[in-house]
């Protein structure tokens, strides 16, 4: 399949999101955080091509050292471009930045000399950790900033970016970096296990946020991505991983891989009843890749397992909802009542749907939702596959369009 990355749809709405932020006059620095190779980088580099206003783009990934000094530098760069342009003022793009020690502190002091000087320079701050990102903006650059959260990519951005099916969106996800490799199965996997998902926790989780006990981070991933779907125990999570850990730290262990884009831990709803965190996350892979990647199934074998294709399908649905709560647009959960279960709960604002997910037809199935209409009446119930809504119907289209109809 070709890659068309710079046409896809993903790309025009944040470049042109990013686009009319920039050319307001100077209020917020703009900061775009999401998971790793999703297209970050990309975006801010198609907006500094289209403005009229020159710019400086610098990255603390690359090898040489970089610290607070070198934010001084390229601000420089930025103060002395934005004085030769005059009133259109020049932007600065800062890659990465979350890499060097004490950066939120040095942005910080370095955006309020120029606020008080009238300096009409303006800032974009790039992340791939975005747990480091939102520490460093909200203790010390609160009230200025704006953030642009880019998630993993949909169905119609694959399709449209390199002609993904419904089929090949379930087998390789949403990673554009990968698409190129999708028709050869056994290079596709290692990289996404060596360059993406090794990558993350490696530089994203480990050398940025201290863990005590990384082997047990790294079995945690791959239990999440087996169980997918599933609502599983923290002592049954433990047995998995043959670990006698406590709970505590599976809990949070879990909080930073979806700080980096990996998985989630999904909280049972409960109504406006503020709750405990539940003993009993449901676990959900925020990218079906992951799942694949990690099962060594070609995409043959993952359509003729019926399990497997079936944890795939809610997988999917569930990432799709997940992003879209990453993003700020939702808050999701599920829901179980001793033999009852909902598998999505999504509350934005007063309104609530519920989602059940089948991979198949299975008449007399939805107690489930039935109890919860009963319990909670929510806004909508929707049923996603077997006699409901097609699954690549419902990947289609962004969830806040299921949310308000």
């Amino acid at each position: 399949m070709m890659s068309n990355a710079s046409t896809a749809p993903f790309a025009r709405a944040h470049v042109a999101v990013l686009a009319g932020r920039l050319r307001e006059p100077r209020r917020f620095m703009q900061a775009l955080t999401g998971p790793r190779q999703v297209g970050k980088t990309t975006v801010v580099e198609q907006v500094l091509a289209r403005l009229r206003a020159p710019s400086i783009f610098a990255s603390a990934d690359e090898p040489s050292l970089r610290d607070t000094a070198w934010i001084g530098v390229q601000w420089e760069h930025g103060r002395a471009a934005a004085a030769k342009a005059g009133a259109p003022g020049a932007v600065l793009a800062l890659d990465e930045v979350h890499k060097i020690p004490g950066w939120s502190e040095t942005v910080k002091r370095l955006w309020d000399e120029d606020t008080r000087a009238r300096r009409p320079l303006k800032v974009v701050l790039l992340g791939s950790a975005p747990l480091l990102m939102q520490h460093g903006l909200t203790e010390s650059l609160a009230g200025r900033f704006e953030v642009l959260h880019v998630p993993h990519w949909s169905l119609p951005e694959m399709s449209a970016a390199f002609g993904f099916s419904f089929e090949d969106y379930l087998f390789f996800g949403g990673y554009p970096g990968s698409a190129s490799l999708s028709g050869e199965v056994p290079r596709w996997r290692r990289y996404l296990l060596d360059s993406l998902i090794e990558t993350t926790i490696a530089r994203d989780v480990l050398l940025m946020t201290r863990v005590d006990r990384p082997a047990l981070l790294r079995r945690l991933f791959e239990v999440g991505c087996r169980y997918s779907g599933q609502v599983v125990s923290y002592t049954k999570m433990l047995g998995h991983l043959q670990d006698a850990g406590n709970t505590t730290t599976l809990s949070h262990y879990l909080d930073l891989l979806s700080a980096a884009g990996l998985l989630v831990g999904l909280q049972k709803y409960a109504g406006r009843v503020i709750r405990q965190r539940a003993a009993m996350p449901k676990l959900q892979a925020l990218n079906t890749a992951l799942l694949t990647a990690l099962s060594g199934l070609s995409p043959r074998e993952a359509r003729a397992d019926h399990e497997f294709r079936g944890r795939l399908i809610e997988s999917a649905v569930g990432a799709h909802l997940a992003n879209a709560a990453a993003a700020g647009e939702c808050d999701l959960f599920y829901w179980r009542d001793r033999n009852q279960e909902v598998d999505f709960v999504v509350r934005s604002g007063k309104r609530v749907v519920a989602i059940e997910v089948k991979s198949a037809r299975a008449p007399g199935m939805l107690a489930g939702l039935a109890a919860f209409q009963r319990a909670f009446k929510p806004s909508r119930t929707l049923l996603v596959g077997g006699e409901g809504i097609p699954v690549h119907e419902f990947l289609s289209r962004p969830v806040r369009q299921w949310l308000r109809e």
